[in-house]
């Protein structure tokens, strides 16, 4: 049995900045008919920059959390932009660091209501720039031991599901136990 959903109409509900929402007429593996409300997303790329033991974090004030949180720098990817060339440009923004670039992972960070994707890569060689963050992001990037990283996960300090996501990865991959 096939579990897709079949599109049968929809309509735009909100044309925003960084995301639309649609809600979509679909029909079920049964036959029956449905509706789903689908935030539209561009997709976002992020660096897990792993040097010397230490992750490079950013720390910032999230609005919908209303408190700071820490994350592996990301942002959204323009249209037309290429995943890579966006990490390394929030990469570069964020923390000042120019770095060559490996994939590390896709995630769907909540399939259950948007088709938005998060690309991942590992900064491999870097030099420093210096940081110029968009007009109104305020954030400070720092080196935190990996090991301290993964406490602050299991002790619910880092809860952002890409950086979770990329550091456990990491972890996965290279056969670390720390």
């Amino acid at each position: 049995m096939s579990f897709s959903e079949k599109k049968i109409g929809g309509k735009l509900i909100y044309k925003g900045k960084i995301l639309d929402l649609t809600l979509d007429d679909i029909v079920m593996p049964d036959g029956r008919e449905a509706k789903r409300e689908i935030v539209r997303h561009s997709g976002g790329a992020a660096v897990l920059f792993v040097r010397e033991g230490c992750v490079l974090l950013v720390k910032q004030f999230r609005y919908a959390y209303g408190k700071e949180m820490y994350e592996i720098p990301a942002g959204m990817i323009s249209v037309g932009e290429e995943p890579a060339a966006a990490a390394a440009r929030e990469l570069e923004e964020e923390t000042g660091y120019r770095a060559d670039l490996k994939h590390l992972a896709d995630i769907y960070p909540s399939p259950g209501y948007t088709d938005e994707v998060i690309h991942i890569y590992t900064a491999e060689s870097s030099s420093y720039i210096g940081e110029h963050p968009d007009d109104g992001e305020f954030l400070n990037a720092e080196f935190i031991p990996l090991e301290k990283v993964e406490k602050m996960i299991e002790n619910g300090e880092i809860n952002d599901a890409k950086t979770v996501a990329a550091i456990y990865k990491y972890l996965y991959k290279n056969k670390i136990s720390l």
